[in-house]
């Protein structure tokens, strides 16, 4: 009989891929569709009404019993230890990066915090990563999951669904007047915009880059930052507005190469997405961060080995210029892509991990309910006294 497994929160539809291939079933709760969700959420969600805390615990409690498991990403940590529940936190960036529970956390490309929570707040966060039953993190991010926790689980598998991303699916029939990168992730200092600016400046070759025109908008520093680079644009790079989920392979087929990453050093969905789309990519593959597939090591097929500017510019004039090296490129990334990207191997990896916990643990842990009614109005409580404290300000 199949598992049932409840996911709150899947940040970059990591989680909605999987349930594709998994032989548990897996039901997805998300965040309401806001901003950028309009343009990043797959489909097929179940979102939540809203963005109370309270309506949202409310919601979970009425359907918990129907699953065997949880497991979590984001926020959807808090909302899994205020119903009781027994969760895994899969964690991809800033969540465990610059964590909750950790005074003025701050990413290291940054300076303002990115959370100035109050002493009560952190606490509880520190309860909900305590209560967690794995953690589980992939490539760059799980070098800080071990900050905080000697029993982490590495998971370096990004599955793709190579039924929607693919060399099949029709380009857009827009014609194109030069050599073309696509570049569909945010703009600023984590994804490396930066970077790739100050390399344009050293190219010498004819091509053009299409930026989605979409920020980081998290602190204020990340604003300002993010919005300076915007401006700042380069005379190869041309904005396009926000594209849907489910327009995104025809770009990746219509363009001729994609940039990825340039500053964390490791791969992200951009970078597998368009070699399944048959593209080369530019990725940043920090040599000192580890792969891990089914317990052996593996060497990023990305380039470049480092992110100073002129290499970048270097690496970007050869692929506008050489047919050749492109298709090669391609090639070596694809060979070691697909295996990276098996949505069945990692459905399988899953399978097993929630079956190892589903036997261990109940759905949920059987809290005295005037202590779980306690553990939400101390949250909201706490919530409110730092709501009140930014609007003193």
């Amino acid at each position: 009989m199949a598992l049932q497994i409840l996911c709150i929160g899947d940040v970059g539809n990591y989680i909605k891929t999987l349930s594709k291939f998994s032989k548990s079933r897996i039901h997805i709760i998300n965040w309401p569709k806001a901003d950028a969700g309009n343009f990043t959420y797959d489909d097929e969600y179940e979102l939540f009404e809203n963005y109370k805390v309270s309506d949202q615990v409310k919601k979970i409690n009425s359907i918990k019993h129907n699953f065997d498991l949880c497991i979590v990403m984001g926020t959807g940590e808090r909302i899994a230890y205020l119903c009781d529940l027994n969760y895994v936190c899969y964690y991809v960036g800033r969540d465990i990066d610059a964590p909750r529970f950790k005074k003025n956390s701050s990413e290291p490309w940054f300076s303002e915090p990115l959370h100035q929570l109050n002493i009560f707040e952190r606490n509880f966060y520190k309860k909900t990563f305590e209560s967690a039953i794995a953690h589980v993190a992939p490539i760059w991010v799980f070098d800080h999951l071990k900050k905080y926790t000697k029993s982490g689980i590495k998971m370096d598998r990004k599955p793709v669904d190579s039924k929607v991303f693919n060399d099949e699916i029709k380009p857009l029939e827009i014609p194109k007047k030069k050599f073309t990168f696509f570049c569909p992730q945010r703009m600023g200092i984590p994804k490396g915009t930066d970077i790739l600016w100050n390399a344009l400046k050293f190219c010498k070759s004819d091509f053009e880059i299409l930026q989605v025109d979409w920020r980081d908008m998290g602190t204020k520093e990340e604003q300002e930052t993010s919005l300076k680079i915007r401006e700042s644009r380069p005379k190869q790079v041309r904005l396009i507005p926000m594209i849907k989920r489910n327009e995104m392979p025809r770009y990746y087929k219509w363009s001729d190469a994609v940039i990825g990453n340039l500053r964390i050093g490791s791969y992200e969905y951009v970078e597998m997405e368009a070699v399944f789309s048959k593209k080369p990519v530019i990725n940043f593959a920090d040599p000192k961060i580890e792969i891990i597939l089914d317990d052996k090591k593996i060497n990023s097929p990305f380039l470049p080995k480092d992110n100073d500017p002129k290499t970048i510019a270097a690496l970007i004039d050869k692929i506008v210029e050489s047919k050749e090296f492109r298709d090669e490129l391609w090639k070596s990334e694809f060979n070691i892509v697909k295996e990276i990207t098996d949505p069945h191997k990692a459905a399988e990896w899953w399978d097993e991990l929630f079956e190892k916990f589903a036997k261990k643990h109940k759905m949920t842990k059987n809290t005295p309910k005037i202590l779980l009614k306690f553990r939400l109005w101390s949250f909201l409580i706490s919530n409110r006294l730092y709501l009140k404290k930014l609007f003193r300000n």
